[in-house]
């Protein structure tokens, strides 16, 4: 019955190392980022995008090599053209066949064709542009794919930052809410002395349920940052992620030198998308052109099915010329003019608004440095008033009150120091990413 006892324990203890091993897992930034790569939503859809795209190219692919078919046919008929075509084709053909009663009144005759035949384009103008529009487009929408996977790890970068900030909150907080407990037992010893009255415990009391509802807050934090980062590598798992390093902040100088480039994927894909729609509009107007194609054909005929004793072949070439489809080619080639003088104000508008948000990332990024610099210094500024405080308290020369509001502002301070330490952080990250 012991042993029972001790194994059932043992085994209560094993689930529950277990279940606590599963619900945290340390994992650094670099992983996160290969992670993504692989296994995120948004990029596997663009990744189907460029895919459509390059099965768009392919098809481009009939301007440049035959249209085969092969074909077998069979029929059965008294009709005396058909007959005596058949009879042709067979190599049947005898004198008798010429005495104009069965010439007018045959009788039945099956004929079986097997048909091999092949178009071959040779010359369309139209084609090769349009071919040449399809495979910008598919250099765009790979070049896309490759913007959405820098903007993917931009967001997975800041998902990382606002995890760790969550964790530091919540370390924080809990050394606060010691700092609330420890001086609740020194209110209460000066309270049980009569130094101090029911309303400044009472003041206390709130302050630490406070913090305790600050620390919940926090935590709750955690478990979303978690979440959110699990959903961008497109995991379900009920685990929380617990980030490998701390929130530091990482100055870094030289990145205020740095320019837009223009060869940053999504500039040049919008490039590309550019030049598919001069494509297009060359092929338009290259549609008034001729067109020339090749034709060959390669029968065999048979009165049975699937054989062919007599054969025969085609070959020749079409040159072909429309010359006028009312006015619907020439609507067609106004549209994509249009649509490619669009594409171009639209491609300038995009490389002024790319420099546009570049500049303003380098002040917020300016700004940001400030930022941490100056609550750096109110921290310090704060943790030392509250300090002396602490001490006067203790000495019972300090209002409960002032105490409370002295912990509450260096609680305040340090919380917004992780802030701007995001902030700068997450900052010049973005910056990298609109210089990439």
């Amino acid at each position: 019955m012991r042993g029972t006892f001790i194994l059932f324990i043992s085994l209560l203890l094993f689930n529950i190392l277990i279940s606590n091993a599963q619900q945290e897992i340390s994992i650094s930034l670099n992983e996160m980022l290969e992670k993504v790569e692989s296994n995120n939503h948004t990029i596997k859809i663009s990744e189907q995008d460029y895919k459509v795209a390059k099965a768009d190219y392919n098809q481009t692919n009939s301007i440049l090599l035959p249209n085969i078919s092969i074909s077998h046919s069979g029929i059965s008929t008294n009709n005396p053209l058909m007959a005596f075509g058949s009879k042709l084709n067979q190599e049947i053909l005898t004198q008798a066949d010429f005495n104009p009663t069965l010439l007018n009144n045959p009788d039945d005759i099956q004929n079986f064709t097997t048909k091999i035949e092949v178009q071959q384009p040779i010359f369309n103008a139209d084609g090769i542009f349009m071919r040449k529009a399809a495979k910008a487009k598919m250099n765009a929408f790979e070049l896309q794919t490759t913007r959405t996977i820098d903007a993917i790890k931009l967001e997975v970068t800041k998902g990382y930052m606002q995890l760790q900030i969550a964790y530091k909150a919540v370390e924080v907080i809990e050394k606060a809410k010691e700092a609330a407990l420890e001086n609740k037992k020194i209110a209460q010893n000066s309270f049980k002395q009569g130094y101090l009255q029911k309303a400044d415990i009472l003041s206390v009391d709130v302050h630490v349920t406070e913090v305790e509802n600050q620390l919940l807050t926090a935590k709750s934090n955690i478990k979303n940052a978690s979440d959110y980062l699990l959903f961008l590598v497109g995991e379900e798992n009920e685990a929380t992620l617990k980030p490998t390093t701390d929130l530091i902040a990482e100055l870094n100088l030289a990145i205020y030198n740095q320019q837009l480039s223009e060869n940053r994927a999504d500039i040049e894909a919008m490039e590309k998308s550019t030049e598919a729609y001069t494509n297009m509009y060359k092929a338009n107007k290259m549609s008034y052109l001729p067109s020339l194609n090749a034709f060959g054909s390669y029968e065999l005929y048979d009165n049975k099915i699937f054989n062919g004793n007599a054969n025969g072949y085609l070959v020749g070439a079409q040159l072909s010329w429309n010359v006028f489809e009312g006015y619907k080619r020439i609507g067609k080639t106004q549209k994509s003019k249009a649509e490619l003088d669009k594409a171009e104000i639209t491609l300038d508008q995009y490389k002024n608004k790319s420099q546009l948000e570049f500049n303003k990332a380098k002040r917020q990024l300016k700004d940001a440095e400030n930022s941490m610099n100056l609550t750096t210094l109110a921290l310090e500024q704060s943790k030392e008033a509250l300090r002396i405080r602490t001490n006067r308290y203790k000495q019972g020369l300090e209002k409960t009150s002032d105490l409370l509001i002295s912990e509450t502002k260096y609680l305040q301070k340090q919380l917004e120091y992780l802030q701007t330490v995001f902030n700068y952080n997450f900052t010049k990250a973005y910056v990298n990413f609109l210089t990439n």
